[in-house]
């Protein structure tokens, strides 16, 4: 949700960043980010409101996916990411610890990957 609080064109540096790589956003990460809009107000509101825009447009494929029973979101990106796409700080170091690399916005101003990628 930082596209709205910070200058930087996510999808133009993703794309940089992950040349080879599709761009794909579950669908219970969608439903997650409908919860934040419905409970929310203010910036959180809106800047949920523009994420659900920008991840249902190209270079971004909406993908069913599921969830185990019971299961947090943070725990299905984590079973299912081969690099992972978060500014969540817990997140990020569950991932380093299973390996997963990650990309993360830096200094507010461009993004940055913790980890190694390999060519898919």
């Amino acid at each position: 949700m930082t596209t709205t609080q910070f200058p930087v064109d996510v999808v133009v540096e993703l794309e940089n960043i992950l040349p080879s790589y599709k761009l794909l956003v579950p669908s219970y990460v969608l439903e997650e980010l409908e919860y934040i809009k419905k409970r929310s107000r203010g910036k959180n509101r809106i800047a949920a409101s523009v994420a659900i825009k920008i991840a249902q447009k190209t270079p971004f494929q909406v993908q069913d996916m599921e969830r185990g029973p019971g299961e947090r979101v943070d725990d299905a990106l984590l079973r299912q990411s081969r690099v992972l796409c978060t500014n969540d700080r817990e997140l990020r170091r569950r991932a380093r610890n299973k390996g997963i690399p990650v990309v993360y916005l830096r200094q507010k101003r461009y993004l940055s990957v913790d980890g190694h990628l390999s060519p898919e």
